[in-house]
């Protein structure tokens, strides 16, 4: 391979509701001892990363990421800010150090700048981060930051704004290009997310020149793209094998337009997350990092949970199995009762997902209703 060295909504608008086998926490798990370390799996991964969905309403409708028939969940089922306060409070306490809030769209959520002041001081919480489309960050970058928030991963999948419309059904190049520039300015660590989907009817070279476009997009601002391969959410309803654009292309479409690439020197502390990094040889201050759930695993480094808007503790993104916490909260549980719902769930953490590139093999719940 040349040039290549391989190592705002209403309070009142209803939310997506992502199918799922959720376990009856309170009566399932008993009155028992809380285990030693409740975050340590079955395969001695210990979990220090909470990836935590604060609404699964989106003011955007990505393609690869909410169905046209998505149905919704009424207002009342989702966690409280008290409820979402309260378990944040447990998992730091049982040693999650990392929190990034996810939705749907985390700030079409009403009251998000509060939120984020609340959690950003919860005793043992070492970062709280975020993912968003960006949209109404041109209003909220500067008073999430004073509020606490650390960094923002932004969804771009391209930087043509004819295509991102198309792939965003209603989304606004200009703004969020905005919002991006408004988050650097308020002094927020900002990545850009981008999944690597090759469209119907796109030609190889559109797909390598979006790739090419979101690195200069990245670079020019001082950031990284990190490319994301597409993965068989929603039972496989919107993947398609012809839209596959794997981790090797991208790093070959790179090596093509900017010269040889290496690894990145790991990051000092515990992993971050899944996206590997890589560097351009002869200009290493400019990265870029793929996740390749498809073709690449990553499961073995797995430090993370997800828990969904509505309560529900995933404990793999590629699962449909599910454990309540909302209902051990709502049902009167104290905190030892949510450490034990807590640690069942973490103790039928799973080796690691099944996707097939096929398109099988992935879960029924819907990428917006779990955050990624």
């Amino acid at each position: 391979m040349a040039g290549f060295r391989l190592p705002v909504l209403p309070p009142d608008a209803p939310s997506a509701v992502a199918a799922s086998t959720v376990s009856p926490a309170p009566a399932a798990l008993g009155d028992g001892p809380v285990p030693a370390d409740p975050l340590l799996d079955p395969f001695a991964r210990r979990i220090r990363y909470l990836r935590l969905s604060l609404t699964d309403r989106c003011n955007y409708r990505c393609v690869y990421c909410m169905p046209e028939d998505v149905t919704f969940r009424p207002r009342a089922e989702l966690l409280t800010f008290e409820e979402i306060l309260r378990l944040l409070t447990v998992f730091a306490r049982l040693g999650v150090r990392r929190v990034r809030l996810t939705g749907g769209e985390p700030t079409v959520r009403n009251g998000v700048v509060d939120l984020v002041a609340r959690l950003a001081a919860v005793p043992g919480l070492d970062e709280l981060v975020m993912t968003s489309n960006g949209h109404r960050l041109p209003e909220l970058a500067g008073p999430l930051a004073a509020a606490g928030l650390r960094a923002v991963n932004v969804s771009l999948d391209t930087v043509d704004a004819d295509r991102f419309h198309r792939l965003t059904h209603r989304g606004d190049l200009a703004r969020v290009v905005a919002g991006i520039d408004a988050a650097l300015a308020a002094g927020l660590e900002v990545k850009l997310n981008a999944v690597a989907l090759a469209e119907r009817g796109l030609s190889d070279a559109e797909v390598d020149r979006d790739i090419v476009g979101l690195c200069e997009f990245a670079w020019a601002r001082g950031t990284v793209v990190r490319f994301i391969e597409h993965m068989p959410m929603s039972g496989g309803e919107l993947f398609g094998d012809g839209r596959e654009v794997t981790a090797a292309r991208i790093r070959a479409t790179v090596a093509a337009a900017f010269g040889a690439l290496e690894p990145a020197p790991p990051r000092s502390g515990p992993p971050r997350g899944p996206s590997r990094y890589w560097r351009l040889v002869d200009a290493p201050a400019r990265e870029v990092g793929i996740i390749s759930a498809m073709t690449e695993h990553f499961c073995d480094d797995c430090n993370r949970l997800r828990l969904t808007a509505s309560g529900e503790l995933h404990a793999c993104l590629g699962h449909d199995d599910a454990t309540s916490l909302r209902d051990v909260l709502r049902a009167g549980g104290d905190d030892a009762a949510v450490e034990r719902a807590i640690a069942a769930a973490v103790s039928g953490k799973r080796a690691g997902h099944e996707f097939q590139r096929s398109g099988a093999g992935g879960p029924t719940k819907h990428m917006v209703s779990i955050g990624g």
